[in-house]
């Protein structure tokens, strides 16, 4: 019986750290340059957005894994905090994750959230965009940002996000992209 148990242990693990390998390789998703995909999800409010009524605008849609976990908190909280001169800079701040509209609103509540919160929650956008992943049998989307020229296009994409650094990143890059740089 032992024997059997340390077998059905050894393949189980090597499940889990096979599975551990495929979620590591992401799909590519869009590169610097290349259109955006489009979407259409809800908001915290349950209001529909699409990237195609951005247009014109500078957008930064990043993605994070859950509400209410500590990164994700210090990272809405750094956009809340920076939101008046993204805004000045031209910018609209989108974040997004699997978790749903409901679930938003709350964390909205909680951290006096400013902007859109949207809910990805059959993932379908988190794919387009090469982030979705999984660990243990449970979907999120990898923290990862990307700034939205106003033509639709990807303007940079960040793939190792620091929570905390992140807003100021892309107000610097929204700054040399506006100058031209």
């Amino acid at each position: 019986m032992s024997r059997f148990v340390f077998l059905l242990a050894a393949v189980l693990a090597a499940g889990i750290h096979a599975g551990a390998a495929r979620a590591a390789t992401p799909a590519p998703g869009p590169a610097v340059g290349d259109a955006a995909p489009d979407f259409k999800l809800q908001d915290q409010k349950g209001e529909w957005h699409t990237l195609a009524g951005e247009r014109g605008r500078w957008v930064v849609l990043y993605f994070y894994p859950k509400d209410f976990t500590p990164g994700c908190a210090t990272e809405v909280c750094t956009f809340r905090d920076d939101i008046v001169k993204l805004r000045k800079a031209g910018a609209d701040v989108l974040g997004v994750s699997l978790d749903d509209v409901r679930s938003h609103a709350e964390f909205a509540e909680k951290y006096h959230v400013p902007f859109r919160l949207l809910s990805d929650a059959d993932g379908a956008t988190a794919a387009a965009y090469g982030v979705l992943t999984s660990r243990a049998g449970m979907r999120y989307a990898r923290r990862e940002t990307f700034l939205i020229d106003p033509e639709g296009k990807v303007a940079r994409r960040y793939v190792d996000v620091d929570p905390e650094k992140n807003s100021g990143q892309v107000l610097a890059d929204l700054a040399a992209l506006r100058a031209g740089h």
